[in-house]
């Protein structure tokens, strides 16, 4: 239980401080949290069920869009403030770092093992924020063609 409460705080915080170094609107910091922290919530509760962590990463990413557009139209603000730092938690920057510390290492078969999996979770990423999107559109036209 402590673990939980320790992610939710840690992941609030990195969102919301991501959100004041991107200069959110002040009002916008703690929807920023949120939507990063629900994120990495439900990331983190897939891989406590052994979901692969592609899968996992886009599944989080998708809610984050989700979130994002949801804020962006509660609070009138562009959906790229929430995106971008509700986003954060998820970016693999340990991994990155780890291949590019084996590189250096001359341990090239984990480095390209590691690199492998960082552009395999950035395009989770992409594909979870875009499919967010084309839902979206989807459903703006759907709504505009109904009488």
């Amino acid at each position: 239980m402590f673990d939980i409460i320790v992610q939710l705080a840690a992941s609030f915080i990195a969102s919301a401080g991501f959100g004041v170094l991107f200069n959110a609107p002040k009002k916008s910091l703690i929807p920023c949290g949120l939507v990063g922290m629900l994120g990495w919530i439900l990331f983190y509760t897939l891989r406590e069920f052994h979901v692969d962590i592609v899968a996992a990463t886009t599944f989080a990413a998708i809610l984050v869009s989700i979130l994002s557009q949801v804020c962006s139209r509660i609070l009138k603000r562009p959906i790229i403030i929430f995106t971008v730092s509700g986003i954060i938690p998820l970016v693999p920057g340990g991994v990155a770092y780890n291949a590019m510390r084996n590189f250096v290492e001359n341990d090239y078969n984990t480095a390209i093992q590691l690199s492998a999996q960082v552009m395999l979770l950035a395009g989770g990423i992409a594909i979870g924020l875009m499919f967010s999107q084309v839902i979206n559109q989807i459903m703006m036209k759907l709504q505009k063609t109904k009488p």
